[in-house]
């Protein structure tokens, strides 16, 4: 068994209508490329921005909510459609996956919780997922006007998946604003995306905490920002200490040093980035292959422990025969 703990489904029209990459990616597109490549399980959420944001902002690369949307009620079209299309369009292939709802921490939360609750009676879904930078939702309102969705995961004993930063201008989605809230509840199980972006404090509170685990999505690009200081990264004081210039050396480190905690994931497609920022074109580019080599390079144990062991212990599955 190898299951990808981080992957988007569906389409994203603040990034498809700003002119920005990747936009997309369909299920069967995603078990074909990923299934070749030795993967059996993936967890997969919705894209990030969502119907009842103003859309007619999109192609500035705007962020609004006043006016202007498509929906209502915040991810309530995506997360619908995200369990269509895995269990009633393709029933089949959808046993593969492991669905986690997108919610918008800080708006219209009762509304979501709603929906939450009318999906849960109709389909399965094993988590919650939230990705609060690009929407500019501050992640420390989940303790306020988000607690529902804490309500909820602990009603339904399901875990968090939660986009980390530690960037200084990303005031929603801190590393350490996310291990608090999580320390706060510690019946509630978390994971932190993206290596904490290799912050060794972080890194070793996740460790510290029982109710938190890590994943390394898009850990080749994030292995690039490293080796050249690029600010989505730890400064060099603060970095986990190993050689990025191989990931796959970074990905054994981690294992070695963090050996439950640690959970392999693509975040496919966002393994690659690709936008024009302030008439520069700025391009981070890996494949879900590249992924796969440094996750093999780490050696049989570590993989097995990695994309099985422990993320199997953070989704704490109620019905385990899906995964047959």
């Amino acid at each position: 068994m190898l299951i990808d703990v981080h992957n988007h489904l569906g389409a994203d029209l603040l990034f498809y209508l700003h002119g920005d990459f990747p936009y997309s990616q369909q299920l069967v597109q995603m078990q074909q490329e990923g299934g070749a490549l030795g993967i059996t399980h993936w967890v997969a959420f919705p894209f990030v921005s969502y119907a009842a944001m103003d859309v007619t902002k999109f192609r500035e690369g705007g962020i609004a909510f006043d006016s202007g949307g498509l929906e209502t009620v915040p991810y309530a079209f995506e997360n619908r459609r995200l369990l269509e299309e895995c269990q009633v369009l393709f029933p089949e292939e959808g046993k593969s996956i492991l669905p986690f709802m997108i919610v918008d921490p800080m708006r219209h939360t009762d509304a979501q919780a709603k929906e939450l609750v009318k999906l849960r009676s109709e389909y399965r879904f094993h988590g919650i997922k939230i990705q609060s930078t690009i929407i500019q939702s501050d992640i420390k309102r989940l303790a306020h006007e988000g607690k529902v969705f804490l309500d909820l995961a602990r009603e339904w004993d399901i875990p968090f998946l939660i986009h980390s930063s530690v960037a200084k201008d990303d005031l929603w989605a801190q590393a350490h604003d996310i291990l608090d809230v999580a320390e706060a509840n510690p019946d509630i199980r978390f994971c932190t995306a993206h290596s904490c972006r290799f912050d060794k404090e972080c890194l070793d509170r996740v460790n510290e905490l029982p109710n938190t685990w890590f994943d390394n999505s898009a850990h080749c690009i994030h292995c690039v920002g490293a080796v050249d200081n690029l600010p989505y990264i730890a400064p060099k004081e603060r970095r986990f200490d190993s050689d990025y210039s191989d990931p796959g050396r970074v990905i054994a480190d981690l294992a070695a040093a963090y050996p439950n905690k640690f959970m392999w994931g693509s975040d496919s497609p966002f393994y690659s980035y690709a936008a024009a920022i302030s008439g520069k074109v700025v391009k981070l580019i890996s494949t879900y292959d590249a992924e796969m080599k440094a996750l093999r390079a780490a050696g049989e144990e570590a993989v097995n422990r990695i994309t099985s062991t422990n993320t199997l212990k953070f989704l704490k599955l109620a019905d385990e025969s899906i995964l047959g």
